[in-house]
């Protein structure tokens, strides 16, 4: 069974390496946003296709089956990953809302000075 996972394991991370590539190299995907999927899936990766660090990590974190440690750590740097994007979009979101008043501002002064123009 454990070789069983550790081969969807590491088939879904080769997976996610591809997908982030490819969508790096067709601009779906930023190159600084691309980092965090690419660490991600080489963690996946490396820990998939080495038994004897994933047996160490089980022991350092307490969980007798290998296969539910990889789980672990697995959703542990997803949401990390995850973390870091909802602190990306906050600022995103918090910038825009800026962006938006300093415009606001901007086209109140182009009204007050075309109001102040003299007719022609």
């Amino acid at each position: 069974m454990m070789d069983r996972l550790l081969m969807v394991m590491t088939g879904l991370s080769v997976a996610l390496l591809a997908l982030v590539l490819v969508s790096v190299r067709r601009a779906h995907i930023r190159v600084e946003y691309s980092v965090s999927w690419l660490v991600a899936a080489a963690v996946l990766l490396g820990l998939s296709r080495m038994h004897g660090l994933l047996a160490w990590m089980a022991a350092l974190l307490g969980v007798e089956s290998a296969p539910l440690a990889l789980l672990m750590i697995v959703f542990s740097v997803f949401l990390m990953v995850f973390f870091r994007f909802s602190v990306i979009l906050s600022h995103l979101k918090d910038h825009s809302v800026a962006l938006a008043q300093r415009v606001a501002i901007l086209e109140f002064h182009l009204r007050s000075l075309h109001e102040k123009e003299p007719d022609q």
